[in-house]
């Protein structure tokens, strides 16, 4: 529920704040006195298009602000916690601000908000409807958005579109998947050698490094066996070698030690040298002995190393590039052989969808025509008390040749206005009164499905006078005590049943115009209905005429 609205520099109000209560609130005043510019700054606080033409003439920023009481509102609720907006007891407070230099800003309890998550909280918070609404009704969209909205089957329509996203959102992967396997025909051979080529050299990462050693060891082969047989031979076999050597220094240290105990130190450094000699000699004698001469082996090797170079200016500068590539062609062939599978699982889950699409239109259709009785039936009923006694409305629904995203039907709202004419779609409809009148009836039978709990009119009543006046009034007194419902209007009779009166007006001061609203008190509003019901507000007559219309007696 709108408890308050603040206004500042806003087009031509300079300073406003209103409190609105529950049940049916009236603006008033005469014309261009500014009347819908509570409208407007509404229907900014809720993700309308600002403009700098808003901001009042010489002020540097607009500021409109609304406080409203949400609590039980689970929707509402839902979508501040989505966007992390904190609740204050079950208050929420929109606020726009508009600059002439810099961007423009928004807040919710506070917090910066986006134009979306304005539009989100209003959707399920005020419904605003305009006295030009009826030119949006002329579009067929609006027209199936209008039954479904009474029928109450929005939800079933939004999932039968959702689903049929869902179907060409999978067509465009089918697509996408025969695009490939067409292509991959073409590849597949490139790719099947590729793989083919990299799979069969059955490479290793550190390859290289162990060929490359492997051939320096057998190029070099004669001069390692040259030099591992000169030094075995000068420790073992030469006359006077090393270790005959080592054996006289031994028996010499035996002697030194036999003569002075404190040289036996000296043998316990000699014995480990010597051992570590006849170790030496023994893996020399290994090594020589294990020294491979084969030339065979060495062009294998040579071979595989020009191989390892070919492949590696093909498909990479290393053997993990060049590994890493045939892993990929692999990949990338196995998506082209299994392109079949991809296509025949796309296929099917295209036809779960299909199916669930079909069965959620043929709910919705079903669901239409019965609305579509039951709108016919609630306007037609109306018509007659808004002064349009021989009006008719039909709903028509046309099949399709196929289902479509809106469903299995094209919708058409034909009206006839006079006796003996035939039904005709709205955009036949002459007169701009009678039209703005059948608007009022098809919102009228809206409202008793909205979900939105703050209702705005804003002159929907134009070119309604009289006995329909009084009507007209009836039925937004009955939404009233549904909705919180506030209307911008010139009626009499619909300010007369009021709960809450706010007169708009201009006020001329210094070579400047602003307009001003303030809440009518009762000797007020019995002067305000006398002008509206367009008698001389300060006669004994017209005051009598309004305090009757005010006290529910005419």
């Amino acid at each position: 529920m709108l408890r308050e609205l603040r206004i500042r520099n806003f087009v031509v109000v300079e300073e406003l704040r209103l409190e609105f209560g529950a049940g049916l609130s009236v603006l008033s005043g005469e014309t261009g006195a500014g009347k819908s510019i509570v409208v407007e700054a509404l229907a900014l606080l809720v993700g309308g298009r600002p403009s700098a033409d808003m901001i009042r003439a010489g002020a540097p920023r607009a500021l409109v602000e609304a406080r409203f009481d949400v609590r039980g509102l689970v929707d509402i609720e839902a979508t501040c916690d989505d966007a992390g907006v904190d609740l204050e007891d079950g208050w929420i407070i929109l606020r726009r601000e508009l600059r002439r230099e810099g961007r423009h800003r928004a807040w919710v309890n506070g917090s910066p908000s986006t134009t979306a998550l304005l539009k989100r909280i209003g959707v399920d918070l005020i419904d605003i409807h305009g006295q030009h609404e009826h030119q949006r009704l002329l579009d067929r969209g609006e027209q199936r958005r209008v039954l479904d909205a009474f029928g109450g089957q929005g939800d079933l329509a939004e999932d039968a579109a959702h689903r049929w996203d869902e179907m060409v959102e999978i067509e465009g992967r089918l697509e996408d998947v025969r695009a490939r396997a067409r292509a991959g025909i073409e590849r597949a051979d490139y790719l099947r050698f590729k793989a083919e080529e990299i799979e069969a050299a059955a490479l290793e990462e550190d390859e290289e490094v162990r060929l490359e050693t492997d051939a320096r060891r057998l190029s070099h082969s004669e001069e390692l066996l040259e030099i591992a047989s000169t030094l075995y031979h000068e420790l073992y076999e030469s006359e006077g070698s090393i270790v005959e050597r080592l054996g006289q220094a031994g028996g010499r240290l035996e002697g030194l030690a036999s003569i002075d105990a404190s040289s036996r130190r000296f043998i316990e450094l000699y014995e480990p040298a010597l051992r570590g000699i006849e170790e030496l000699g023994r893996e020399l004698a290994a090594y020589r002995d294990g020294v491979e001469h084969d030339p065979a082996r060495l062009d294998e090797i040579r071979e595989r190393q020009d191989a390892l170079y070919r492949l590696k200016r093909k498909y990479g500068d290393s053997l993990t590039a060049v590994l890493e590539a045939g892993r990929a062609a692999r990949a990338e062939l196995d998506g082209i052989e299994g392109a079949d599978d991809a296509i025949r699982a796309l296929e099917r889950e295209r036809a779960e969808v299909a199916a669930v699409f079909h069965d959620r239109v043929a709910k919705l259709t079903k669901s239409r025509r019965k609305a579509a009785k039951r709108l016919e039936s609630a306007v037609n009923e109306m018509l007659p008390k808004l002064g349009l006694e021989g009006g008719r409305l039909e709903v028509k629904l046309t099949p399709l040749d196929a289902p479509a995203r809106s469903g299995g039907e094209r919708i058409d709202l034909l009206v006839s206005l006079n006796p003996g004419f035939p039904p005709a779609p709205l955009t036949r409809v002459a007169s701009g009164g009678e039209l703005s009148r059948l608007m009022l009836a098809l919102q009228t039978a809206l409202v008793r499905v909205e979900e939105a709990p703050v209702l705005i009119f804003d002159e929907v009543d134009a070119g309604v006078g009289g006995r329909v006046a009084h009507q007209v009034a009836e039925q937004l007194r009955v939404v009233a005590d549904r909705h919180q419902v506030v209307v911008v209007t010139h009626l009499a009779q619909i300010a007369a049943r009021a709960d809450e009166h706010y007169s708009v007006g201009k006020i001329a001061d210094r070579d400047e115009t602003r307009t001003e609203v303030r809440a009518l008190t009762e000797d007020e509003r019995v002067v305000e209905v006398a002008r509206m019901l367009g008698g001389d507000p300060g006669s004994d007559a017209s005051r009598a005429h309004a305090e009757e219309l005010l006290a529910g007696r005419v």
